[in-house]
């Protein structure tokens, strides 16, 4: 009763963000904010320990300093807004999940992948992981993680051939999904960083972050390549199209068709046109199917609040975020962007800063949530924003590999029962290692081509 309860009233704060949106209310959103954070305490008994500790660490933080007043009201309302923003972000695009059921293409999507030349797969898997994940976003983890371990065990696949599809794939498929904050106008990288930054657009980290796609899925290629010569031996080859991919392809387009069309006439950032335009398509698509409406709406909320660990981490990261940055000496950073070196040192230490806190346990939204928050001092110093913005979405993307406690690690930990330390330090460890010098030396570049005004 009380998780059924539960289920509505998130999807009822997702949608009221919506509307906040939409209205330009942030008194409604932080509305949709409470909404949220009642709905994770009633359930706190449901959710990982992990986001259950992050989420009361963040609220006692949040009241203490606002108990000492050190948080005025102005700020409390932005942390509840904030907190809104990005768990309605996570369950908007989730609700895309709900079309892999309805598509054999996507049920069978390894041995659709594993077509081809042996020496391609690597970049075709993270590319494709990629270009999955802008819609799907953590569905697309659930998707092929879940996909592959069906897949092995319905064909018997064991012992060290197992391991090597497990490596092989899901590494492939984690370093795609990391790419998202590189490229997608649909990542909560870019959210935070444009929400926080209005004259920041996706368009400006574009160029840069195909840059760093490209060298980090080059280096992936060369280090697994060989990996996948013996894991497509194995697959079950596809004859022509699978039933169902024209439609899929159809409603991808129309997906970002309509978030075009949104950012062209209201002027939205193409992050809050996602937000309308996934779920809109999607629920459509499902009425067209089902012809009932109460049957899409339950299947709605279920996927909805299947995500509440991962959004009880938004939330709470978000309102860390607020109210840390906060209470951050105004002047704290003052002077360090005069030059362009002082540029690139402020680039340099905020993007490692990424990768080094989600190894000790830290997951970078957090991490991201407080330094956005710092982001105005630099502005108010007179520095260009793009650089530090382009080594932030670059050092969030690491980060996504090495994080143990990240919710695509954990996911990939979850379906192929290996051990999250392995996949974050073992597996990707040595790709973190040669890809660090090759980014940091683009990030002195974007430094050193757009130097602080």
């Amino acid at each position: 009763m009380l998780n059924g309860m539960l289920q509505w009233l998130v999807s009822l704060a997702v949608v009221t963000e919506l509307v906040a949106i939409c209205l330009d209310s942030r008194e409604l959103s932080a509305v949709a904010g409470v909404a949220f954070v009642t709905a994770f305490l009633a359930g706190a008994g449901r959710l990982q320990g992990y986001a259950r500790m992050l989420l009361v660490m963040a609220l006692l933080i949040l009241g203490g300093l606002a108990w000492r007043g050190s948080l005025n009201s102005g700020q409390v309302l932005k942390a509840a807004s904030d907190a809104a923003f990005y768990s309605a972000f996570l369950g908007s695009l989730g609700l895309m999940q709900c079309l892999v059921r309805r598509f054999e293409v996507l049920r069978r999507i390894h041995d659709v992948l594993l077509g081809g030349k042996p020496m391609l797969l690597y970049p075709k898997y993270a590319l494709v992981s990629c270009g999955v994940a802008t819609v799907l976003s953590f569905g697309m983890m659930n998707l092929l993680c879940g996909s592959l371990s069906d897949t092995l065990r319905e064909r018997g696949i064991v012992g060290e051939s197992r391991l090597q599809w497990l490596r092989s794939v899901l590494i492939s498929a984690l370093r795609g999904f990391a790419l998202v904050p590189l490229v997608a106008p649909t990542s909560v990288a870019v959210a935070i960083l444009t929400r926080e930054l209005p004259q920041l657009s996706w368009s400006q980290l574009l160029p840069f972050g195909v840059v760093a796609a490209l060298v980090m899925v080059l280096i992936g290629w060369v280090l697994e390549q060989r990996r996948f010569r013996k894991v497509s031996s194995e697959r079950v080859s596809v004859d022509g199209w699978l039933p169902g991919t024209g439609r899929l392809l159809f409603l991808i387009l129309l997906v970002f068709t309509v978030m075009a069309g949104l950012v062209t006439i209201t002027g939205f950032k193409v992050s809050v046109a996602a937000m309308l335009s996934v779920p809109t398509v999607t629920l459509l698509y499902m009425f067209w199917q089902e012809r009932g409406l109460m049957p899409v709406l339950k299947e709605g909320a279920g996927q909805v609040w299947a995500m509440q660990n991962e959004t009880a981490i938004f939330a709470a990261s978000a309102i860390l975020g607020v109210a840390l940055s906060a209470v951050i000496p105004a002047d704290a950073l003052a002077g360090l962007v005069a030059t362009g070196g002082g540029v690139f040192l402020v680039a340099m230490v905020g993007m490692l800063m990424l990768p080094m806190f989600s190894m000790v346990g830290i997951i970078p939204i957090t991490v991201l949530s407080v330094q956005a928050g710092l982001l105005p001092q630099l502005v108010a110093e007179g520095m260009d924003l793009l650089p530090v913005a382009v080594a932030l979405v670059i050092g969030f993307s690491l980060a996504m590999m090495l994080s143990p406690f990240g919710p695509s690690v954990m996911l990939l930990s979850r379906f192929g029962q290996i051990s999250r330390w392995v996949v974050a330090f073992r597996w990707n460890g040595l790709f973190a290692l040669i890809a660090l010098p090759a980014l940091l030396v683009l990030t002195a570049l974007v430094a050193w081509l757009i130097p602080g005004q």
